[in-house]
């Protein structure tokens, strides 16, 4: 009887397993292979790995990892692979492996500040992100305010703290004294290169270097790092991983000694397997914190809505919740994530200048780089092309694309496009993908062109720079941003109590 009940078990999570394949993939089973392998963990009884790892070859199984700890193994399999595993009695369980894909709505603020860290840096230029302060971290090593780390304060030394990520920049000039363990990629060869800069922001709030430059994190530079890079150097946001590949990195994580380990990551299912392993490793002694995500809804995201799991919300500078902050009765703390200030490992610089004006934007994602000058002329909605030939151009927001006002510029010889917004907030544009232009195009608020209104006929400089990799600083939004002040302040509390357990 319970034989058949194991039994009846296991068919219900392969037709679950089916299920989600036509849901997600969208197949059927007429279709080819390369259209139905499928992601799977397959768990089997203990002594029969060898025995399931023959038949998962036999049958063209690609295999991603083996758990000896989980008793399971993460392969791609056609479906009819999968049916006929599934009635192999050495086998206890099959279920997706579900994606993990990386937390942020950064697109809601991105505010880089060029004109307090660009140029020649003179003096005391370090800047105190507002969450340092709200968290009380310098309240801990720096009470008396004076900049210098307090005799014998607490400030997470000795205490290792594992980010899974997009890498690390590792010669960041606020990260480079840092205590840096190691690292593993799973992606490429180097996980000390970060092609979007997701994970250098986080590492930045975790433990920035109180160093007169830049900004500082919960901890003034003196946390103990481990970087697993998870997600690809591309800089997109399509960058998917699995529950399995995280798995493998937290059990990286806990070879490298973590006492912490945070996750800006979400996925919205779960996975047993994946909860199997974070709650083995939370009984070991490893404190986990990951981002609620993003959605502004009570849904469940994965890993942080697992019980072994502390999963953190969002909230501004006002302590009032975000707008985009997951919330459910599996969110413990919330912590700064509005505009949070920290290290990224590129500049990303547009302004306009108009004698000793210089206005701030954002590139116009696709345009042209560069630098360009010419007389301003307001083009207004730039609906057709114009007399602009060497000029720079204001275009107002609306009726036609993006793309098409700037060909229209350029077109008419235009040597440079302002874009300006039709509503009271900064305005990210884009091309589209597959556009391009050849002249350079950045984009404004609705406030800054308006203004830049005023100086009609004056020479206009319109500069637009994207340099890889260097010290770089951005303003983010997200629960991703939110969770390092989490991770940070565990380390500083652990580093003045470091008898106590992670459940304390």
């Amino acid at each position: 009887m319970e034989e058949n009940m194991k039994l009846s078990t296991k068919k219900m999570v392969v037709l679950l397993v089916f299920a989600l394949l036509v849901i997600v993939v969208g197949v059927t089973p007429a279709f080819s292979r390369a259209n139905t392998d499928l992601r799977v963990w397959v768990e089997y009884q203990k002594g029969q790995k060898a025995g399931v790892e023959s038949e998962i070859r036999g049958d063209g199984g690609q295999f991603h990892y083996k758990f000896d700890q989980l008793n399971s193994f993460v392969v791609s399999l056609p479906q009819q692979a999968i049916e006929s595993l599934s009635k192999n009695p050495r086998v206890v369980s099959i279920e997706v492996d579900p994606v993990r894909s990386l937390v942020s709505d950064n697109y809601g603020l991105m505010e880089s500040l060029p004109s307090i860290f660009s140029g020649k840096k003179t003096g005391n230029t370090q800047v105190i992100p507002y969450g340092i302060d709200m968290v009380q971290a310098r309240d801990i090593w720096d009470a008396n305010r004076d900049g210098k780390i307090d005799r014998r304060a607490p400030t997470g030394k000795g205490i290792n703290v594992c980010i899974i990520d997009t890498g690390f920049y590792a010669e960041h000039e606020d990260l480079m004294d840092i205590d840096l363990i190691g690292g593993y990629s799973q992606v490429d060869e180097n996980w000390a290169e970060d092609g979007y800069g997701h994970g250098t922001h986080v590492a930045g709030t975790v433990t920035a270097v109180n160093n007169q430059l830049g900004v500082v994190g919960v901890s003034p530079g003196e946390v103990s790092l481990f970087i697993v890079k998870i997600f690809d150097n591309d800089g997109a946001w399509v960058s998917k991983a699995h529950a399995s590949d995280l798995v493998g990195a937290i059990y990286r994580c806990s070879d490298a000694g973590a006492n912490v380990i945070s996750m800006s990551l979400s996925g919205t299912q779960a996975s047993g397997k994946e909860r199997m392993a974070f709650d083995e490793l939370y009984e070991q002694g490893i404190l986990h914190v990951a981002a609620a995500s993003n959605e502004g809804v009570e849904e469940y995201h994965y890993p942080a809505s697992y019980d072994s799991v502390i999963s953190v919300a969002a909230v501004n500078s006002d302590y009032v919740v975000a707008d985009f902050s997951q919330f459910n009765d599996q969110v413990e703390l919330a912590a700064p994530g509005v505009g949070v200030l920290s290290t990224i490992p590129y500049v990303d610089m547009s302004t306009v200048t108009v004698g000793s004006e210089v206005t701030s934007g954002y590139h116009v994602e696709y345009a042209g780089r560069g630098s360009a000058t010419g007389i301003l002329a307001d083009g207004g909605l730039c609906t057709s092309t114009g007399d602009w030939a060497g000029m720079t151009v204001l275009c107002y927001r609306g009726e036609i694309s993006f793309y098409d006002k700037v060909m229209n510029v350029q077109n008419s010889g235009g040597v440079a496009v302002v874009i300006y917004n039709n509503l009271d907030e900064d305005l990210f544009a884009t091309l589209g993908e597959g556009n391009t232009s050849d002249i350079v195009a950045i984009s404004l608020s609705q406030a800054q062109g308006l203004a830049l209104l005023d100086f009609l006929g004056e020479n206009a400089t319109v500069y637009s720079e994207y340099i890889w990799p260097t010290s770089g600083y951005e303003a983010w939004n997200g629960t991703s941003m939110a969770t390092p002040h989490v991770s940070g302040v565990a380390a500083l509390i652990w580093s003045a109590n470091p008898e106590w357990t992670n459940l304390e």
